[in-house]
């Protein structure tokens, strides 16, 4: 069945990386595109669409019952994944906040290690790869996105339990393949110059990412 939902490119990206036939948690849902764009196409079998506010939960709501989907989209008002049962989910998609928040999130749960984890943070991408690594995690695709004047980092990632001693270069970079996205790293190049000036040490960093433009 198509919907009539059109998702932005950033958001197609992130539900790109969702499995098909996964039960989705989708964290900070706002209108509730994705949860019913994937179970509208068969992507997904059901979601929990959740969020911290009741106001864009709402949205979600609207959009659920415009649909018909009260039996396979459950609506939660809910700090991060508080309020979501790991029974019910096996993947998580987090988009639409910084690095830090969405980092904050996964050390608040306590199952998330048994979860396949879809990321799309909207700021410090870094701060969620780190937390990755820090955590057992391994990072699977890796990919920046362009949507509209804005460049976006989306990421999935499984646990397998192994840790690596990462550097600066792993955090911003991470499993990114394509670099053929310009303003995304020269508007990153003059990011770090400018915490270089400050004393930040990212020469390694910078040097990599110009090697690979």
């Amino acid at each position: 069945m198509n919907s009539n939902i059109t998702l932005s490119n950033r958001l197609a990206a992130a539900a790109k990386l969702v499995r098909s036939g996964a039960r989705l948690a989708d964290v900070g849902c706002d209108h509730g595109y994705v949860p019913v764009y994937l179970v509208l196409n068969g992507i997904v079998p059901s979601a929990v669409a959740c969020d911290i506010n009741q106001k864009p939960l709402d949205s979600c709501i609207s959009l659920v019952n415009e649909y018909a989907l009260n039996d396979k989209i459950k609506c939660v008002l809910s700090n991060g994944l508080q309020n979501v049962s790991g029974d019910e989910i096996d993947d998580i998609l987090i988009a639409g906040m910084g690095g830090e928040l969405i980092a904050e999130i996964l050390s608040s749960c306590d199952y998330c290690n048994k979860k396949h984890l879809v990321l799309n943070p909207m700021t410090h991408p870094e701060l969620a790869r780190k937390w990755l690594y820090d955590n057992g995690f391994e990072i699977d695709s890796d990919i920046i996105v362009s949507d509209g004047r804005h460049h976006y980092s989306v990421f999935d990632a499984y646990y397998t339990g192994k840790y690596f001693e990462y550097s600066e270069v792993d955090c911003f970079l991470g499993k990114i393949t394509d670099f053929s996205d310009k303003e995304y790293f020269n508007h990153l190049l003059n990011y770090l110059k400018n915490k270089q000036k400050g004393g930040y040490d990212y020469s390694a960093l910078i040097k990599t990412i110009e090697e690979k433009l």
